[in-house]
């Protein structure tokens, strides 16, 4: 192939042509490196099938190439009489090929295709991402689901049965459990609640219940919180349920429910004690609301809290420490 003359790279009408072309070539090459040769490179078991297919397609885009240069590049920017190749000699000079035009199409087609292929990553990271956290939201709808109506079962037992007493206190656990069905039904549809909520829900719940029990129960609950906070709604209550449910029904003795809270620094420290009951063998009080709870820790504060539960002769004792920093400085709480 003869040289072209200088004045041809000097010609604005040249340079566009040579323009189009280079980036028609780098287009086709790209699209075949990130559209078939690297999808089948990552889904194919056969590596000699895709070696196959690279070498045959870049041969073909090689020679597409080349045959681009000859018979439409050049009578464009050429000024004629000027030889040219037939169609014969392009397609068998292997060497030409490969050294000039092969390096040519693909020189900026590797960058494209490593751009693509990390685009490609980055986009199933963020979707299994996605996924992940819409099933680990499912899976909270579902823990939830289970958790309040075993709550509200509970409760309405308790309504109940002061009701076959006709205890005149029935009405006032009437309106306690219409607060807290309000802070259940409409205010623990968020990931996270304040801190102070929750405190207030436990209050609701152990007036409720110190109507059912008499003096004979003792049941205090102190809390002290430098600051305001935000928490996974119901955790908290979980734990003061199991404990009525195994320390509150005890006829001897002097049964007792003590529940501390502190929050400090983002680190919350809870801590139920109650006297247990004589239970069946096996029985250790670790019913469907602490194992609900328990996985719900782990779905939302997963390496970030500590849960121990004793049971030392006839006393029960749940201590639950939870780092929430994360999550309000993510919310700036």
């Amino acid at each position: 192939m003869n040289r072209y003359d200088i004045e041809e790279y000097r010609q604005l009408d040249s340079i566009i042509y040579r323009q189009i072309y280079y980036i028609s070539v780098t287009m086709l090459a790209s699209y075949f490196l990130a559209y078939l040769i690297i999808p089948k490179l990552m889904g194919s078991k056969n590596y000699f099938e895709v070696v196959v297919y690279f070498i045959a397609g870049s041969y073909l885009i090689s020679a597409c190439s080349r045959i681009a240069v000859i018979y439409l590049l050049e009578p464009l920017i050429r000024t004629p009489p000027f030889a040219q190749e037939s169609l014969w000699q392009i397609l068998s000079d292997l060497p030409k090929l490969v050294t000039h035009y092969f390096a040519l199409s693909f020189s900026a087609a590797w960058v494209f295709a490593f751009v693509k292929l990390i685009r490609d990553q980055y986009v199933v990271q963020q979707r299994s991402l996605m996924l992940e956290k819409e099933k680990a939201e499912t899976e909270l709808k579902a823990l939830r689901s289970q958790l309040n109506p075993h709550f509200l079962f509970n409760t309405l037992n308790n309504i109940y049965s002061l009701s076959l007493m006709n205890s005149p206190v029935t009405s006032k656990s009437i309106a306690g459990l219409s607060e807290i069905l309000d802070h259940v039904l409409y205010r623990c549809n968020t990931a996270y609640v304040p801190i102070s909520s929750e405190i207030k829900l436990i209050e609701n719940y152990l007036a409720l219940e110190k109507l059912r029990y008499d003096e004979r129960l003792q049941i205090s609950f102190e809390y002290v919180t430098n600051h305001q906070a935000a928490i996974a709604p119901l955790i908290l209550l979980s734990f003061v349920e199991n404990a009525f449910k195994h320390g509150a029904g005890m006829d001897a003795g002097n049964p007792f429910i003590a529940i501390n809270l502190q929050l400090n620094n983002n680190r919350l420290r809870f801590k139920v004690m109650n006297s247990l009951l004589d239970e069946p063998p096996g029985t250790d009080g670790n019913g469907l609301g602490l194992n609900n709870v328990t996985r719900q820790l782990d779905l939302l504060y997963p390496s970030q809290y500590e849960l121990n539960i004793k049971r030392i002769n006839h006393t029960y004792e749940v201590e639950l420490e939870i780092d929430l920093g994360d999550v309000n400085n993510a919310l700036a709480i």
